[in-house]
């Protein structure tokens, strides 16, 4: 009896990518599939080809296919990467941009947010993926809570349409847990989710898709370094020396071997107050200095100092990010953040 494309497609779904925790078939990643008497060849697409883990599935492959239709069966498998084939979920997107942060509590989220909206202002499509699983902002942010990205069907799996306001697409997990609900996820859980952020969304043609990262070095950071190609990351900290120590170590892991995601920077967070009834005076409430001494020892730019003042934290509990607002100085402050960062992009 004849095998069918469909038998092997079947089988093919006991083949694991883990990197994205899922099968091959429902990841997309099988292609130019033909199935004869005695041979079956494939093409398997890979975020990228100098990653252990082509060999791994390749040979589990060729294990599977031989166990489900016998040893004399000839198995032709042939890696290709995304971008040699121009496809892949995220094949139309430009720039992934990790906007990290060593720590909670720095103000990272209010960063990213800003910073999508200033390059969108600047003349780009631009798309934010909420990807802090745990405490997701950028529904509040935005002002989107309470509301749900659409579905689209294309060949037979579904994928999140994002929302679209102030000329940003986003994504978040907070669309799909309530406000209330505390996750307790595993690292596999947490891994999946992303992966989901990630690819199983019509993210479209971007320029820049800005990722408002979780703090830590943990398991999404690991997951975004070794399986999808990260232009560069935004650094955001505080000025205190606690701080600065803390995203060091983001810093550090950025540059390890098996992720290597080039530093375009840090920005500045709270780097100064400025009263209300006078905007003239600075006060370095957490001191000054710390983040150009960072910055000096990991040979990268201060890209921005974003001051302390009531009106981002009101237009973000609103909203209606502070980058909006053509009459605001933190307005201007984001949009020179914005011309550093693409003259860093021009650079690297």
């Amino acid at each position: 009896m004849a095998i069918t494309k469909e038998q092997v497609i079947n089988a093919l779904k006991q083949v694991i990518f883990f990197a994205k925790q899922n099968n091959i078939v429902d990841l997309n990643m099988v292609d130019d599939l033909v199935v004869n008497e005695n041979e079956i060849s494939l093409t398997v697409i890979f975020p990228k080809l100098a990653d252990h883990s082509v060999n791994i599935v390749s040979n589990s492959i060729e294990k599977t296919l031989k166990g489900e239709f016998g040893e004399q069966m000839a198995i032709k498998v042939t890696p290709v990467a995304e971008k040699d084939r121009e496809m892949g979920p995220l094949s139309g997107v430009k720039n992934i941009i990790a906007v990290i942060a060593g720590k909670g509590g720095v103000g990272k989220s209010t960063v990213a947010a800003n910073l999508a909206v200033a390059l969108a202002k600047a003349g780009n499509t631009v798309g934010i993926l909420d990807a802090d699983i745990m405490g997701p902002s950028v529904p509040i942010l935005f002002g989107v809570e309470g509301e749900q990205p659409g579905i689209i069907e294309r060949q037979g799996k579904s994928y999140m349409v994002p929302l679209e306001k102030y000329g940003v697409r986003i994504l978040s997990l907070g669309f799909f847990v309530k406000s209330d609900q505390a996750l307790m996820w595993r690292g596999a859980m947490i891994n999946k989710a992303f992966n989901q952020l990630m690819t199983d969304a019509e993210w479209g043609n971007l320029d820049f898709l800005v990722i408002d990262m979780p703090p830590g070095t943990g398991d999404i950071q690991l997951t975004l370094g070794q399986s999808y190609k990260v232009r560069g990351t935004v650094l955001v900290t505080t000025p205190q020396r606690v701080a600065t120590a803390d995203v060091r170590r983001a810093a550090l892991m950025c540059r390890q071997d098996k992720l290597t995601i080039p530093l375009l920077g840090i920005v500045e967070n709270m780097a100064y107050f400025i009263p209300p009834d006078a905007p003239e005076k600075k006060y370095y409430i957490f001191g000054k200095g710390q983040t150009e001494l960072l910055a000096a020892e990991l040979k990268i730019p201060v890209l921005g100092s974003i001051p302390m003042v009531g009106a981002i934290a009101e237009s973000g509990d609103s909203g209606n990010p502070i980058a909006l607002d053509d009459n605001s100085p933190i307005a201007r402050t984001f949009a020179q953040l914005v011309i550093n960062l693409q003259t860093e992009l021009k650079n690297s």
